[in-house]
């Protein structure tokens, strides 16, 4: 970069207000900091107020302040914050690039600065139904599609879905994998000490996620249930309809779990769990795969979307739209040591395949090319 301007990349409020903590969030601060550090470059994150927690760790210029994360001023704080990032903007010379952080319907870049784009998935389009009649992303993310200069896409499943239902020109996309960074093994915490194997689920079950159809395999198979419970971490407590279908299958509380907790009780939950299953109908990447692999836990997901372009070999792949398929490979990994040996050596190896390094890298070439 010897003898070159250096080239100043904005990134704006719209995830840091929007997440405390979250896939999005991170991949954008994880890149943020390698580029603020790299020969070349400069990186803000121009969010006046805002909620995150990565944002408090450092590693990036941070133009704002922290608030409590309360619901109900998230209106309040959309409005605050375009308002004050105008403002920033006209006390300040414009950045050469402006990586939006989500899908907003009006630009915030300054006029005449190119902006960068990332499409995480097409889940809103793929599947309306799981969503509101009035949820704005679809729309939205088009309009941030459209004004783009370029659009990155966190895996060539993503890809080919954006050019499917979007019009937009291939040489204006990219594909740039998510990294990875496995966290610090922890203690058991004793408050959730399990007295019986367990099965792990993680995350949001939003209706594509297809956690009512692992509850069906599972209640499906008299040796799971006989030897394993299920637990399912986030996501929320289950609401009537779980309640209700786990009780019309014949489960319960000493079966089928909710549990909540931080990183440290995540960690410790995949390390001691069985298997980590994943029956997602789509992702956009799936960064819990990569987590179950970094602590050793072997995974059983879908062979659908991005998947198979994650996990690679490191993982016992099924139609997991089919209950007796996912049935039948649950019970094959907890049936036998030897498999689940098999997918944590494979898994070990599958992470060190996803670099956040590599990611900022391929990252600040795009942002090089377009400044020009």
């Amino acid at each position: 970069m010897s003898g070159e301007r250096t080239l100043r990349v904005d990134y704006d409020y719209q995830i840091f207000s929007m997440q405390q903590f979250g896939g999005i969030s991170r991949y954008i601060h994880e890149v943020a900091c390698r580029v603020g550090r790299a020969e070349g470059f400069s990186a803000k994150i121009i969010a006046p107020l805002h909620i995150n927690g990565y944002l408090s760790t450092g590693g990036v210029c941070v133009r704002g302040v922290a608030i409590p994360n309360i619901r109900q001023a998230s209106g309040i704080l959309k409005v605050f914050n375009a308002i004050g990032s105008r403002l920033a903007y006209t006390c300040s010379a414009p950045p050469d690039v402006l990586h939006e952080t989500y899908y907003r319907a009006y630009r915030v870049a300054p006029r005449g600065c190119p902006t960068v784009l990332t499409v995480h998935d097409m889940i809103h389009e793929k599947f309306p139904g799981t969503f509101h009649k009035n949820d704005p992303t679809s729309s939205a993310k088009r309009a941030a599609i459209a004004r783009a200069r370029h659009v990155i896409c966190v895996s060539h499943s993503t890809r080919r879905d954006l050019l499917s239902m979007v019009d937009i020109a291939p040489e204006k996309t990219s594909v740039i994998h998510h990294g990875f960074t496995s966290r610090t093994p922890t203690e058991y915490p004793i408050a959730l000490a399990i007295s019986r194997p367990f099965i792990l689920y993680v995350g949001d079950r939003s209706a594509y996620k297809n956690f009512a159809g692992l509850l069906r395999a599972y209640a499906a198979s008299p040796r799971l249930r006989s030897n394993l419970c299920l637990l399912a971490f986030g996501g929320g407590a289950f609401h009537a309809d779980e309640e209700d279908l786990i009780t019309r299958l014949g489960l319960d509380d000493s079966l089928v779990r909710q549990v909540r907790g931080d990183d440290a009780v995540l960690t410790s939950l995949y390390r001691q769990a069985v298997m980590f299953v994943s029956p997602s109908l789509y992702e956009g990447f799936g960064i819990p795969l990569l987590e179950a692999m970094s602590f050793d836990c072997p995974v059983i997901c879908g062979n659908t979307s991005s998947i198979p372009e994650v996990v690679g070999d490191a993982a016992l792949m099924c139609d997991s739209g089919d209950v007796d398929a996912l049935r039948s490979s649950m019970e094959s990994v907890a049936a036998s040591v030897d498999v689940r040996s098999a997918l944590i050596t494979r898994g070990r190896e599958r992470v060190q395949h996803f670099s956040w390094d590599r990611c900022a890298s391929q990252t600040m070439q795009i942002y090089r090319r377009i400044a020009q």
